[in-house]
């Protein structure tokens, strides 16, 4: 069987099994405190040219995006999103779990609009009830999108104005980081990103690591201050990793001669191989999307005959008779899996 089915199926890239192996016999301080953390730390700050940035490393996306947000949000305040975002649908209520209710706006293939959230906030504290209701207390958005769409930069500086304005950071969900700032069109490096947010992540898990993701706290402006003891708030949530220099040594490697960028682009030009040949055969695609997931509006024999031969990933109904399906190529995506799967379209 081939698999398009998600970006994290294969283990890690064979640098990071390399290196995993060759600091195997050596022994280290626990929680992120030795000195391959530090490194690492060290790479990620330089490439996002941020050299005041502070650098964690949390196992996983859905953890990072509890911690983060709980502790950038007043316990008062809710995060605001679109409904297709990342927290409102596909995290089963953990934002809620830790307390925050999700404030969601509508998405336009994915992407919140700067000028829908400059209107929620003004109507909400135009209320005269509004001490009586949840607070907006931070924005969330992600790159690439739900929907593998991405912002432009200027997307993202209005976005971070308005929410600015209305005393919330901005936080990116970066768990596709490498794919979005790679795709084709973007506008943004990852300097441009670190500028623009307050609070980021750079996805390991499916960008290469066996697991693993970056948070940044950007600690420009009032609101990209690392929280006091985050460290502990990390604990408190169950996502502190003992043996944090198996995080480290992912990182310190992903971000060595640029692998992190190099591998993700794989992914994006497997991609754009996969949607030209669908448009050449007639498929209808679902979005416009330049990143590593691609959906496409399939009727239900087509889906049959596909997953004889190929997993693909469910993502909901169109209508009756059809479905919006995810193929989804990966760091590790090669060109005979791609033109294995080209043939049988």
């Amino acid at each position: 069987m081939l698999s398009f089915e998600n970006d994290y199926s294969r283990a890690a890239h064979p640098a990071i099994l390399d290196a995993l192996t060759r600091i195997n016999d050596g022994l280290y301080p626990g929680y992120g405190s030795d000195g391959i953390c530090e490194s690492a730390r060290a790479k990620i700050r330089a490439a996002c040219g941020v050299p005041e940035a502070d650098v964690w490393f949390l196992v996983g996306g859905t953890q990072a995006n509890q911690v983060v947000i709980d502790a950038v949000t007043p316990p008062y305040a809710g995060v605001v999103t679109v409904e297709s975002g990342h927290p409102n649908v596909h995290e089963a209520g953990a934002i809620e779990y830790s307390g925050h209710k999700v404030l969601t706006l509508p998405h336009h293939d994915g992407r919140m609009d700067a000028d829908e959230l400059d209107e929620y906030c003004a109507t909400f504290y135009a209320d005269a009830n509004h001490e009586h209701m949840v607070f907006p207390g931070c924005v969330y958005v992600s790159i690439s999108t739900e929907y593998g769409t991405m912002y432009t930069k200027a997307e993202l500086e209005r976005l971070a104005e308005v929410a600015h304005r209305y005393d919330m950071p901005l936080f990116i969900d970066g768990a596709r980081l490498g794919y979005g700032l790679t795709s084709t069109g973007c506008d943004m490096t990852l300097p441009d990103l670190a500028r623009i947010a307050d609070v980021f992540t750079i996805g390991g898990t499916k960008v290469g690591a066996m697991f693993g993701e970056a948070v940044v706290f950007t600690n420009h402006g009032a609101f990209g201050k690392a929280p006091r003891h985050f460290l502990t708030l990390v604990k408190q949530h169950g996502a502190l990793l003992a043996k944090g220099f198996l995080l480290g040594v992912q990182f310190d490697t992903l971000f060595t001669n640029d692998l992190y960028f190099h591998i993700a682009r794989n992914a994006n030009q497997q991609a754009d191989r996969i949607r030209k040949a669908l448009r050449d055969k007639g498929y209808t695609l679902t979005f416009d999307a330049p990143t590593n997931q691609i959906f496409v509006t399939l009727d239900q024999p087509t889906i049959d005959r596909l997953s004889a031969h190929v997993r693909l990933g469910f993502m909901e109904k169109a209508d009756d008779t059809h479905t919006v399906m995810r193929i989804c190529t990966s760091w590790s995506t090669t060109d005979e899996e791609t033109d294995a799967l080209i043939a049988l379209l």
